[in-house]
């Protein structure tokens, strides 16, 4: 920023083509790395050494850049042919994310270890999506710990991604254990208004800067600063112009962003005063809705 807080902005990507995309925008890394590319439209999943051979080169591209690998995140709007799944109501709130990988240990060992034996090749980080409490870290940790001992790996650091309430607001029970939190802001928005974020009749009133939600952001920075973690956002709504001056305010760490937005969102921090944002910040979360903040914004900035 201007007064000189430090935010890094990372990308977002899905394949190696993006990754190189991203270290020419002037990324700072990789901030999620979606693996489902390679488990989606086949009729069997990837085995071990064709994940490796994704993971490495992506590694290898970003150097000493950080890349955050989320594991597999399916379920909800995105299934499996070959993973049986019961028919569910409402998949968006069955097996999906942790719970789904959690109760399929070897498909989940084998992205593991893919991602561990990558690792030496570069500075892999790694994501578990949609934990709701410590029980399903400490599960998926666990895994972990125990492939890097049997791979002889030196230990990978892992977060977490804050999509359910439930992970906000015991943000500060979770630092204690978890490396860092990246919020996906977009399934969180989801869940934090009930409101499904595929529905077109309801997509106007989808806004991550609805002050409930940004209670729950601000909830999650404090909590992962308290016990010295680092929180950062991988949502659409780090590059929301809007929303970049309220997240700094609140304290945010990193925004990752589409590829494209890099540059456009490390020019706007640039323009930037912290000392300035931290009361529109406090001004937000009092805000009665979307609308009230966004006007809040503008006015203040003239964004």
């Amino acid at each position: 920023t201007a007064d000189g807080r430090h935010v890094e902005v990372v990308g977002n990507a899905g394949s190696l083509a993006d990754t190189e995309k991203a270290l020419k925008m002037g990324a700072a890394g990789i901030g999620l790395l979606r693996t489902e590319f390679l488990f989606l439209e086949r009729t069997t999943a990837p085995t071990e050494a064709e994940q490796y051979d994704v993971y490495r080169p992506i590694a290898e591209t970003m150097g000493k850049l950080p890349v955050i690998v989320r594991t597999l995140d399916v379920g909800g709007d995105k299934p499996l042919p070959y993973i049986q799944m019961q028919r569910e109501e409402n998949p968006f709130l069955g097996e999906r994310g942790i719970r789904l990988c959690l109760n399929r240990p070897d498909l989940f060992r084998q992205q593991l270890r893919a991602i561990l034996r990558a690792s030496l090749h570069g500075n892999l980080l790694i994501m578990f999506p949609m934990v709701g409490d410590i029980e399903e870290y400490r599960q998926a940790r666990k895994l972990l710990d125990e492939l890097q001992a049997e791979l002889n790996i030196p230990r990978v650091t892992a977060g977490i991604m804050i999509e359910v309430p439930s992970a906000a607001l015991m943000a500060d029970v979770l630092a204690k254990e978890v490396d860092f939190f990246s919020i996906g802001t977009n399934d969180l928005t989801q869940y934090t208004l009930a409101m499904d974020r595929g529905n077109p009749l309801l997509s106007a009133r989808q806004d991550g800067l609805h002050p409930a939600v940004l209670r729950l952001i601000a909830k999650t920075i404090e909590g992962a600063h308290k016990h010295g973690k680092w929180a950062g956002i991988c949502g659409e709504l780090g590059s929301d112009p809007y929303a970049v001056p309220i997240l700094i305010g609140l304290g945010i760490d990193e925004l990752s962003v589409n590829v494209p937005s890099v540059p456009l969102v490390k020019a706007q921090i640039r323009g930037l005063k912290v000392s300035e944002l931290r009361g529109l910040a406090q001004q937000a979360l009092e805000c009665s809705t979307a609308h009230e903040v966004r006007e809040l914004v503008k006015k203040t900035l003239s964004v």
